[in-house]
């Protein structure tokens, strides 16, 4: 328990506005690696279900072809912008790929947006549920800044100009375009093996039931996933709850921060170039070999 709120004391020391990546680092490689991780997932499997946008990946065959891969490349090119931020050359690197990935493809404003709130609004739902300690003001900030940042960069308009305001205007724009959709579906039969491996291997013959009960009742409609159980739901909810308790009576801070030897991802066991992440040119539909 001692220094169990040492990270927070010195983030509430922090200003939010200059310090966002500071602060944002801090919770994903201290305070809540597990958490931030599972929650970044569940961001994208959410923006992944929006129909127009389920409609451009399942067209591109990256997640329903090359799923290992292409869900490596996402987790590296985001772990790689909050490492090192927007400033520092690999991260300057991670976002002009980002940005290149992006470029054939006609994906409107609102879409863009959506994404962006996925990735504000969940994680950070999560950790409200379910974290050893909720994110404070200053976290919900530094969050807020971090990924308004992301958009500028990505040439993202009308981004909204709070925590409190993007989160309502992504439940608006959720609750109207969230609907059940076969791209949806397929991308969710081709990714669910990523939230297996967060289920612990002795639950194993659960699996599937438990990675179901990790979403949300809006987000099954989309992707048709039957609900669970109740018995599962209700397990989980409590299993989560349980250790979310013992975390915050028993833990103690991260010594070592998340990523501490590089990050690592399944494709690339002997390391990548930021480079070379994601689909290369004549893997884009459309467009002319390389």
């Amino acid at each position: 328990m001692k220094g169990r709120y040492a990270n927070l004391d010195r983030i509430r020391t922090l200003d939010p506005e200059r310090n966002y990546l500071d602060i944002y680092q801090t919770m994903l490689r201290h305070e809540f690696p597990w958490d931030l991780k599972l929650g970044l997932n569940l961001a994208f499997n959410r923006s992944f279900s929006v129909p127009a946008i389920a409609a451009v990946h399942t067209a591109t065959g990256e997640l329903t072809e090359r799923t290992q891969k292409r869900i490596d490349d996402t987790g590296l090119l985001m772990y790689e912008m909050v490492l090192n931020g927007f400033e520092q050359p690999r991260g300057r690197d991670a976002l002009r790929r980002v940005n290149q990935i992006h470029r054939p493809y006609d994906i409107s404003n609102d879409d863009f947006r959506y994404v962006l709130g996925c990735l504000v609004v969940i994680p950070t739902r999560w950790l409200q549920e379910y974290g050893w300690r909720p994110p404070c003001c200053h976290e919900l900030r530094a969050t807020h800044l971090f990924y308004r940042e992301l958009g500028r960069r990505m040439g993202i308009t009308d981004i909204p100009g709070s925590y409190d305001e993007f989160e309502t205007w992504f439940n608006a724009h959720d609750a109207a375009h969230l609907q059940p959709n076969a791209d949806a579906a397929a991308i969710e039969r081709a990714t669910r093996m990523l939230m297996l491996t967060r289920i612990p291997r002795m639950l194993g013959p659960l699996g599937n039931a438990l990675v179901s009960a990790m979403y949300d009742a809006p987000l099954r409609r989309a992707m048709r996933v039957d609900p669970p159980a109740w018995p599962i739901r209700a397990g989980l909810h409590g299993a989560l709850k349980v250790r979310s308790r013992l975390q915050r009576w028993f833990g103690a801070p991260r010594t070592t921060p998340l990523f501490a030897e590089g990050i690592r991802a399944k494709s690339y066991p002997d390391g990548y170039e930021i480079s070379q992440l994601g689909p290369q040119h004549d893997q884009v539909p459309g467009r002319p070999n390389a």
